[in-house]
């Protein structure tokens, strides 16, 4: 493949295999795309797509996807844990190779305006591709979630849509842009009270005073409270760093964090980031990895 641009759609659908199956299926239909995960969440009621494709592809898959999910997803009926905005929740395009941050702000506007106006979906513009400071924030434009933007789209022009109609559907709203790749870190605590997990959470997010590039909610998942997270920026912010914080303020409740998940895919360097702090590796390399060496053995041939 050429340039490649990543995408991770969100949908608001976790438990009806079928439908997700259908919304891959309209994925892959979008041109030369390749689909690296699916992670489906029955307590969210969420499934996280992943994909590769060069950045026309992407755009198409990702349309393709959306309409898709407008048919089969009716918010008025969702339940779940996760909080969201439409049927297709999220669309971010992330550069990986060959193509710059820019390129994906212009893809992102070019596939939101192509939501609004043929989908009649209201979409508005998050992270780099935001259009107002105060859109930027993921979790600001999805403030009230599905319910309160019913409330007040069409009556608040604070929140009028970049592109689409200001009116709901049962597919909600959209939200499409462009950033860094992120990773979506959640942490299981051993007491029902989810009280305690938002608490956690309040305490670890950037925006509260906590850990830079950390978002997080405190959400009951299962039967257990969690700590569900995206983390924005690892290399500033590692992994370990943000497990330590929070097994130091469960010791405040008395709570211990039993285990961690990784929603979808993770860079490889942020697993390093964990082998170096647990191991204490001082001096390592991170040439050091046989399968990298190898890699750039094939590429060479020295």
């Amino acid at each position: 493949m050429g340039p490649i641009i990543e995408c991770v759609p969100n949908f608001s659908e976790g438990r009806r295999s079928e439908v997700v199956d259908a919304i891959v299926a309209a994925i892959r239909q979008g041109g030369e795309v390749r689909v690296l995960d699916v992670s489906s969440d029955a307590d969210h009621n969420r499934t996280v797509v992943t994909f590769v494709a060069s950045p026309a592809a992407s755009g198409e898959a990702a349309f393709r996807a959306t309409a898709t999910a407008q048919r089969l997803i009716d918010l008025k009926l969702h339940q779940g844990a996760h909080p969201r905005l439409g049927a297709t929740d999220v669309i971010p395009f992330i550069p990986i190779r060959g193509v710059t941050m820019a390129e994906c702000v212009s893809l992102a506007r070019t596939v939101a305006q192509r939501i609004g106006s043929e989908l009649g979906i209201p979409v508005y513009l998050y992270e780099e591709a935001a259009t107002c400071p105060e859109r930027r924030n993921l979790a600001d434009v999805r403030k009230g979630e599905y319910e309160g933007l019913q409330a007040t789209l069409g009556h608040d022009p604070a929140r009028d849509p970049d592109f689409g109609p200001a009116t709901l559907t049962g597919a909600g709203a959209t939200v499409v842009g462009a950033r860094p790749p992120l990773i979506a870190y959640n942490v299981y605590l051993n007491t029902t009270d989810v009280a305690v997990a938002k608490a956690i959470a309040k305490a670890i997010r950037g925006s509260s005073g906590g850990l830079r590039g950390v978002k997080a909610l405190g959400l009951l998942v299962d039967g257990r409270a969690q700590v569900s997270m995206n983390l924005t920026d690892f290399r500033t912010t590692p992994l370990p760093r943000v497990w330590a914080l929070i097994k130091a303020e469960a010791a405040r409740y008395g709570v211990v964090p039993t285990e961690s998940e990784v929603v979808g895919l993770i860079p490889e360097d942020a697993l390093l980031d964990v082998a170096e702090a647990t191991l204490q590796l001082n001096r390592f390399s991170r040439e050091q990895l046989l399968e990298r060496r190898l890699a750039a053995f094939e590429q060479t041939g020295d």
